[in-house]
């Protein structure tokens, strides 16, 4: 596990450290106060059946390392779950396991250094909103999808966590009553349809009920299903082949009747989405679009959100969730001036 260098720099009094930390993998990277990457590490995530510790030595690890050649002043992690109102603890995370885990504290001993914790989505969505696509917008609905589907509100200029931090787990809305198991405990959530684990089952079921039309994803996995990813689907859709495009596509539909929901909740300005999913750009996006307008309460009658890709991609939950370490940092010995957690600087 080496650190890639993106740039020569080696310290610097306001560099930190953002951790992302999903379903399949733990990246972590050296981000500047602009936002800029200067050395980034990833590894795959431990076996989830493991116990929590074990996802937390790897955190240490790449941290570690990566302090080797920098000097940093704090560290910000942003994890696949619920987290508290005090962005310490992950209550719950569908895809690893932890369950009332105190992550902050526990990584602050272990690194001598101030830790925040925050949800992925919501790290996600503070680099998109400061640094991104949706600089300059204050009324922002960020969806992420990746293992799942994480989500993130920005309303007026301010990151909007929830009562108990939980806000935005727009993954676990239930669109299909009695649908397929998710791995919440409940049934027919957002994300069993619109997500990369969703794109991979109904890829592989494609294969297995044999048309013709899926040939060529057959060819591919060597009649093995089970290899089946969604990376590979969204390759084989941008080459064309037919049977991917269609199971883009149907991705694509089942995100923008979720996003006609969220736009009557939350009545944004605009959608941004990431995730690796959404790295196989307009084809998802273009049947997401048409969807949405579908699915819009009162369409034809009120001014539509626009649905646009993220712009910093896989590193937005890093860059995001290092930039929130450095806003809990004092500045200059003195007590940072306060304001709402999570709130923009005004804009002069």
């Amino acid at each position: 596990m080496g650190v890639a260098k993106v740039m020569n720099v080696r310290s610097g009094h306001s560099l930190t450290i953002g951790v992302d930390i999903g379903g399949t993998k733990v990246a972590a990277a050296v981000v500047t106060p602009g936002g800029r990457v200067l050395a980034r590490l990833r590894t795959r995530t431990p076996d989830r059946s493991r116990s929590p510790s074990v996802v937390e030595d790897t955190i240490v690890s790449v941290v570690s390392e990566l302090r080797r050649e920098y000097k940093v002043r704090a560290v910000g992690v942003g994890a696949a779950g619920f987290v508290d109102e005090r962005r310490s603890r992950v209550l719950f995370a569908p895809h690893l396991s932890w369950r009332q885990e105190p992550l902050r504290d526990a990584l602050s001993v272990r690194l001598g250094l101030p830790v925040v914790v925050e949800n992925d989505a919501n790290a996600s969505a503070w680099a998109e909103v400061r640094m991104g696509v949706a600089r300059g917008v204050d009324d922002v609905v960020v969806v992420n999808l990746g293992t799942g589907i994480g989500g993130a509100i920005v309303s007026d200029g301010v990151l909007r966590r929830g009562r108990h931090g939980l806000a935005g787990e727009f993954g676990h809305m239930t669109v299909v009553p009695g649908g397929h198991r998710c791995e919440c405990g409940d049934r027919g959530c957002w994300e069993q349809y619109a997500s990369g684990n969703a794109l991979t089952r109904q890829a592989r079921e494609l294969v297995v009920a044999g048309p013709p039309m899926a040939e060529t994803l057959r060819q591919a996995v060597g009649d093995d299903p089970e290899l089946i990813t969604g990376p590979l689907v969204s390759e084989l859709a941008r080459k064309g082949d037919r049977a991917c495009r269609e199971l883009m596509e149907e991705t694509g539909s089942w995100l923008g009747a979720g996003l006609a929901n969220l736009a009557a909740a939350f009545d944004p300005e605009l959608f941004v989405i990431g995730g690796g999913v959404s790295e196989s750009g307009e084809l998802l996006l273009d049947s997401a679009r048409g969807a949405f307008r579908k699915g819009l309460t009162g369409r034809g009658h009120r001014p539509e959100a626009r649905v646009v890709a993220a712009a910093l991609g896989n590193d937005a939950g890093m860059i995001g969730a290092a930039d929130l370490a450095r806003e809990a940092l004092p500045r200059g010995g003195r007590r940072r001036r306060q304001r709402r957690p999570g709130a923009l600087p005004k804009r002069r």
